[in-house]
């Protein structure tokens, strides 16, 4: 437990700390700024995702705004129920519709076949724009799905270091 001390220790001690959380706020400030500032790789593969309503490509996920955001749930194609983890934060989602406001579109891909995430998202409730790569180099190509007979597994922009994992 922390000490007990007056009310005029404790204000100059919480002081000390308003400065250390203000020059940690400007540090996550500038890296936020040096990320979007980071270059940009144009994408040459025409990635084609299943759709509920047909196949669509990467181009057309943007739904015609500037920015997409894509969540790689994982759901293998062998498994009926997706990743627990993955789950809860599809449970937690809430409006999103702020998104399109910001010029941004948000959806779900997994390497599933679409009628098991179909399935799985009608079990669940869920009313989310998910997708399916599935037969497609998608996942691999963003390092989001790890199979070293396919491509070198990189996690966290390293490459896997011998038999020690990744790093």
């Amino acid at each position: 437990m922390p000490k007990i001390v007056s009310r005029d220790q404790w204000l100059a001690e919480r002081k000390e700390l308003l400065a250390h959380e203000k020059d940690l706020t400007k540090h996550y400030d500038q890296v936020n700024a040096e990320r979007r500032r980071l270059p940009m790789v144009k994408i040459e593969k025409d990635y084609v995702f299943d759709a509920p309503n047909g196949k669509t490509n990467l181009k057309e996920l943007f739904e015609g705004r500037r920015q997409l955001i894509v969540y790689h749930f994982m759901f293998d194609p062998a498994w009926d129920k997706g990743c627990s983890g993955c789950t809860g934060f599809v449970d937690a989602l809430g409006d999103l519709s702020l998104l399109n406001k910001r010029d941004t579109t948000f959806v779900i891909v997994s390497r599933a076949p679409l009628a098991k995430l179909e399935a799985y998202k009608s079990e669940k409730g869920w009313n989310i724009h998910w997708l399916s790569s599935f037969g497609s180099d998608f996942n691999y190509d963003f390092h989001v799905t790890f199979d070293p007979r396919v491509v070198p597994v990189e996690y966290n922009y390293r490459n896997k270091v011998g038999g020690a994992g990744i790093y």
